[in-house]
């Protein structure tokens, strides 16, 4: 699903010495390589007085660490790519000594691994120089804090880039499970009858993680669970699950499908969500403590479209959890008749389970007959892994198709203030965080908030 663009000629990334490239990019990089998807020169740019001998040993053990069976070969291949200009990237001779080393290249992709906080000084370089024309510009997560902050970031940018060249990476949605979502809704026509308020109860998604902040105290502190998950990854399954089917077959259509979708959502108020936040949160280095910062969220949302209007979507996400799992259950209604009494009496009812981490499963929940003379029966599944060993990393997915100028796993300006606009409120005006014990599902406040649609579907997981 691409519209036609050219293929840039050169990959250039600031923030090539940090932790998110040596732990992601590098990795992904080998794995473009091996697979015949760079072989253009790789630029990284940063500020902390290495040589590109320093980059290429850094690329090295970053890519031998993540795959111990790295091909010698292929790594060779990618190590011979890589440039790297060190300098501030308040000084415009390093704008200057990157236009020298992209060597008379006319379509570079710049991926901007770096806080948003340097977007701006990081663009007016590009621009300096004339780098910006007929280039694109990758911008990592998170695309702003609010409403307000997203616009402003979005009008730095756009300072010098069009809409159609910027790229806005959230590594989630190049996963091959949140990509199989949008596959199973569009590439089966058994759905579409059912896929309505006519049929549907409630949906639950549940994004939990039986780990802490693992060291990101500062971050967290300064995010928290609503802005760090539901308004970006919840919001996406959402969306994809949500959406009307595309008009026609390009990533336009695909976006204007979820936009759409955002601006049916219902804004939340402070009495659709309930916030936690795990015993021993402030005890964290780099958090407050007296924090209120929410290391788990659980929301009511409502769609108010002619295909949703009235079901529940029921989100949560929290840290320290019992396990680590990523699951979506679509929960349809009950039989109209009373055919079978242990069928109407049973607590659930029909449903459909996509588990996206930690293996890919989808599953259908229906009620089968046990053997004997009564009509009577159980609830079973009948289940699909989608798990595969060729799965790719997500950031060699976003990556190459950033330098295909493919837009489909990326989000558009109207898509990030509209899902901004649904949280945008209750960033501020909520209740405060309440305790909970870690390796526990949250607060029983969440149990509440379900109500009658519950009780919550606990997540097939596993100990990460």
């Amino acid at each position: 699903m691409t519209d036609q663009a050219s293929a840039a000629d050169a990959l250039v990334f600031f923030g090539a010495t940090g932790d998110l490239a040596r732990k992601q990019i590098f990795p992904a990089l080998y794995g473009m390589v091996a697979h015949g998807e760079l072989d253009v020169p790789v630029v990284g740019v940063a500020f902390s007085q290495w040589s590109v001998d320093d980059l290429r040993e850094r690329a090295r053990s970053s890519v031998t660490a993540a795959l111990p069976d790295a091909d010698p070969e292929v790594l060779d291949r990618l190590i011979g790519l890589l440039r790297y200009v060190d300098g501030d990237y308040r000084d415009p001779a390093t704008f200057e000594a990157l236009r020298d080393a992209l060597e008379g290249r006319h379509r570079p992709v710049h991926y901007l691994a770096i806080p948003p906080a340097l977007f701006g000084t990081v663009v007016q370089g590009l621009a300096s120089v004339d780098l910006d024309r007929d280039a694109r510009v990758v911008v990592e997560k998170p695309f702003g804090r609010d409403l307000a902050s997203a616009r402003e970031l979005d009008a730095v940018v756009r300072s010098a880039f069009p809409e159609e060249s910027i790229f806005r990476i959230d590594h989630f949605l190049g996963k091959e499970e949140i990509m199989n979502l949008l596959y199973f809704r569009f590439a089966n026509s058994f759905l579409e009858p059912v896929w309505n308020r006519d049929h549907v109860a409630s949906v639950q998604i549940t994004i939990a993680e039986d780990f802490g902040v693992q060291g990101r105290g500062p971050f967290y502190e300064s995010a928290g669970a609503l802005r760090d998950v539901i308004e970006n990854h919840v919001f996406q399954i959402v969306a994809l699950l949500a959406m009307e089917p595309p008009a026609y077959q390009g990533y336009f259509a695909v976006h204007q499908a979820k936009a759409n979708v955002f601006r049916a959502m219902r804004p939340l108020t402070r009495h659709d969500i309930v916030r936690g936040q795990f015993e021993g949160f402030r005890e964290e280095p780099g958090v407050s403590p007296t924090s209120d910062t929410e290391t788990y969220v659980a929301a009511r949302l409502f769609i108010d479209s002619w295909r949703w209007a009235g079901v529940p979507w029921y989100l949560r996400t929290g840290k320290k959890m019992p396990t680590t799992a990523h699951e979506v259950v679509v929960e349809f209604k009950k039989p109209p008749q009373p055919l079978f009494d242990d069928a109407m009496m049973a607590q659930r009812p029909n449903h459909l389970r996509f588990r996206l981490q930690p293996d890919g499963e989808i599953a259908l929940g229906a009620r089968i007959k046990t053997p004997g003379e009564e009509f009577v029966g159980e609830q079973r599944e009948l289940t699909v892994p989608t798990a595969g060993a060729q799965a790719r990393r997500p950031y060699e997915r976003l990556l190459g198709d950033a330098l295909q100028g493919d837009r489909a796993l990326f989000t558009t300006e109207d898509s990030v203030e509209a899902a901004w606009t649904v949280v945008d409120r209750v960033l501020t005006d909520h209740a405060p965080a309440i305790r909970y014990q870690p390796g526990t599902w949250g607060p029983a406040e969440a149990d509440t908030l379900i109500g009658a649609d519950g009780p919550w579907y606990e997540p097939k997981g596993r100990k990460a």
